[in-house]
């Protein structure tokens, strides 16, 4: 598994500092480096390896390939009452065939797919690679410190703009969100270690880290950041400071129940109070504000989208029709926005099913694990902040950000079932 990890690693690492620094080859490299680390661990995988796999992904394994597998369908010919509105209105106009592709740009669906089988790979060769404690560990500093960074970058730039160039924020505040749960992790590491009788020295230097990291993230989030980015992140940290205490307190299946429905109906009061504060579609209230024109041409493109939507990954190709000024590109306002128009109702619905079963896989997996729940608490509170995120802005869109929360959720996966002394 050495080189599967170290694949891993370079998938994470070079996907994130290259976004971050805006190169256009970013995710290429990481795709090409997820690729490897499949070949990899597929070569060295051994039978332990498979049974690990089977347990950490019994809630539902063949579940997440659901989404490739609609994306390629958009790629297939299929009648145009499938597709988008404007196909068949063309088709009405000029003539032509009564069946077609149902994306709008087989180019930008191709690499929709590909980023999507790339994410389903980095998320198996996690489960498999981080059966190892030690690995695991050094995972979770790799994509404790890839974050922090990202939340410095936005930080320095935010305070003055000289010290940093500017990163897309939007990324950099998803990346903040991700490195506050994961920090807040590693200060978790710290303090098991201290109490198991490490070395103290190591863990206080680890848990300074992981301070500096939270407090950097903090700052971009919650400082730097919209509200409802803060909020999203406030939710992530309630999670976690639920399963602590749940786990600390040694609380009764029933008093757990209790207290975990009390946090699920003030999460539900919260978001509703959200929502009603906007106006216009579901979609587009918890973007930030902008112009009549813009809100006005989105809401007709939202409007036109069918169950099976224009394609993934086609949304500004779409919205090149919608736009009224011929000079400004209409980009996506929300993760969520741009999914329902490139794969519709099934898509969106899907994407949100995958996200609810994996966090609810990760709490459970938090509240069994014992001395290593921080692992899966991390990653529930990661797919928490990015459901509640996906609504209020597009960070999530960027490939580097799929990459690390399918590594994330890989990490929280594979430590909900494994053993320290796992090879």
């Amino acid at each position: 598994m050495s080189l599967a990890y170290f694949a891993l690693i370079v998938s994470i690492v070079s996907a994130s500092t290259l976004e971050i620094a805006g190169a256009k080859f970013g995710a290429q490299l990481g795709t090409m480096a997820a690729a490897l680390s499949l070949l990899a661990a597929t070569a060295s995988a051994r039978k332990a390896d498979y049974d690990h796999y089977v347990r950490a992904t019994s809630w539902g394994r063949w579940i997440p390939i659901a989404i490739p597998l609609f994306i390629a369908a958009q790629l297939a010919p299929l009648p145009l009452s499938f597709a988008h509105p404007i196909w068949a209105s063309t088709r009405d106009a000029i003539g032509g065939l009564p069946f077609g592709p149902i994306t709008a740009d087989i180019g930008l669906t191709v690499s929709a797919l590909l980023l999507a089988l790339a994410a389903i790979s980095l998320l198996g060769v996690t489960i498999l690679v981080v059966r190892n404690r030690s690995r695991a560990e050094l995972v979770l500093f790799v994509l404790g410190g890839v974050t922090a960074i990202s939340a410095l970058m936005l930080d320095l730039h935010r305070l003055s703009p000289a010290l940093a160039g500017a990163a897309p924020s939007d990324f950099t505040t998803t990346l903040a969100g991700f490195g506050l749960m994961l920090n807040l992790a590693v200060m978790q590491l710290a303090a098991e270690r201290a109490e198991t009788h490490h070395s103290v020295l190591r863990s206080v230097a680890i848990g300074l880290g992981g301070l500096v990291g939270a407090l950097a993230s903090a700052l971009a989030v919650f400082g730097l950041s919209g509200t409802n980015s803060a909020i999203a992140a406030g939710f992530g940290i309630v999670l976690i400071l639920l399963i602590l205490v749940i786990r600390r307190l040694d609380l009764s299946p029933l008093a757990a129940s209790a207290l975990s429905a009390a946090a699920l109906i003030g999460a539900a009061i919260v978001l509703s109070f959200l929502f009603e504060k906007g106006s216009g579609p579901v979609l587009l209230r918890l973007v930030p504000d902008m112009g009549a024109e813009t809100r006005a041409a989105l809401e007709r493109m939202l409007s036109d989208t069918r169950w099976f939507g224009a394609g993934a990954g086609t949304f500004a190709a779409v919205g090149r029709i919608y736009q009224s000024d011929a000079g400004a590109a209409l980009t996506a306002p929300s993760t969520a926005a741009a999914v329902f128009a490139g794969m519709g109702w099934i898509g969106l619905v899907a994407a949100l099913a995958v996200s609810s079963i994996a966090l609810a896989r990760l709490f459970f997996g938090a509240l069994q694990r014992g001395r290593d729940s921080f692992f899966p608490a991390a990653a529930a509170a990661c797919v928490l902040f990015a459901l509640v995120q996906s609504f209020a802005g597009p960070g999530l869109l960027r490939p580097a950000a799929i990459l690390c929360l399918t590594v994330i959720v890989g990490l929280g996966l594979s430590q909900s079932v494994s053993q320290s002394g796992s090879r």
